[in-house]
């Protein structure tokens, strides 16, 4: 009987157990959460110390953005190869997988795709030597299941040394579903080899400070509100109902009765560094002041200046502008 009863509480845990913690680590490599031992967890650019391995702004000289994070191998081989196996590191299914290591930089990665509080994520596992036998799209994993073996495939110039095997590893969100057609009328003649998978159409989050949020708030955390209270970089008004992202992530929604009232014209978005749009407020003819398909409203300089190397925006003498990146981002937003 007591068995029974403490087999179901925890089972009626089970599910908010989960919700807490959504994302375990791709590999056996946790050092992260270890204090002081980052670079037993981080791999570095050449000649770079740790930090140029985690997220953010972290490559040349702090202007290149670095869309995930690339984490150390723990075994080896008697060649020095890598041995760690990689994991899923949520329940989901396969949404993409690149097996011809020549056409990308990634060389041979794998997408999978989840479904955790509403919100649809992917997460990238990318340098894999193999990745597990009968996968393909539509195939469901479950949190914690072998999907590859860490390695160092990429079709650079420089390839990845032994010393530097790692898996990249990325938490990101897609953004549109008609990417394909508008990378060809925007990028005419370039060559897309993965379609809708292009990593231009994937938004990354900071994987380390997700992992970081979950040990600092244990239950507590959700990955909604952890989407939520990302650093704003700037905010825009885009003249547009109906856009992919949108639809995908109504989530991110907040409420707005006099838009509601009066009828929605456009959405106000903040945008975190890296471009994520996540906080969306519908917005009235009578909140608008701008007849454009999209204005800038604000910017936070100081995060421009901690991380502006996605150059978003751009200060022109006492005004803000959108560059054309920015503007890239809100026509394939909003395409």
């Amino acid at each position: 009987m007591k068995f029974s009863f403490l087999f179901a509480l925890l089972a009626a845990a089970l599910p908010f157990l989960a919700a807490a913690q959504p994302f375990q680590f791709p590999t056996a490599n946790r050092h992260l959460l270890d204090a002081n031992q980052q670079e037993k967890f981080f791999v570095g650019t050449v000649g770079k110390p740790w930090t140029s391995g985690d997220f953010g702004c972290v490559r040349t000289g702090g202007t290149q953005m670095h869309e995930g994070i690339d984490i150390r191998c723990l075994r080896r081989d008697k060649r020095s190869e890598p041995l760690d196996t990689v994991h899923a590191t949520a329940t989901g299914t396969v949404a993409y997988i690149n097996a011809k290591p020549s056409l990308s930089n990634y060389g041979n990665y794998l997408i999978l795709r989840h479904q955790i509080e509403g919100l649809e994520v992917y997460t990238l596992y990318a340098h894999l030597a193999s990745i597990t036998s009968g996968f393909k799209t539509g195939t469901a994993v479950t949190a914690g299941e072998i999907i590859g073996v860490m390695g160092r495939t990429t079709n650079t110039r420089e390839q990845i040394s032994k010393e530097r095997a790692h898996v990249h590893f990325e938490i990101n969100f897609f953004v549109s579903d008609r990417f394909a057609g508008w990378y060809k009328s925007h990028h005419p003649g370039q060559r897309n080899d993965h379609g809708d998978w292009n990593g231009q159409n994937l938004l990354g989050l900071s994987p380390s400070k997700l992992f970081l949020a979950q040990q600092r708030l244990g239950a507590k955390f959700t990955l909604l509100e952890h989407i939520r209270s990302q650093t704003e970089l700037c905010r825009v008004f885009v003249r547009d109902t109906d856009f992919p992202w949108l639809r995908r992530h109504p989530a991110l929604v907040r409420d707005n009765p006099r838009a509601k009232a009066e009828g929605i014209v456009g959405y106000e978005i903040a945008l975190n560094c890296n471009g994520v749009p996540f906080d969306l407020t519908p917005r009235a003819a009578s909140e608008v002041r701008s007849e454009g398909k999209w204005q800038l409203l604000s910017v936070n300089q100081a995060e421009f200046e901690r991380a502006g190397c996605r150059r978003l925006v751009f200060k022109k003498g006492s005004k803000w502008i959108l560059t054309a990146s920015g503007e890239s981002l809100l026509s394939l937003l909003t395409h």
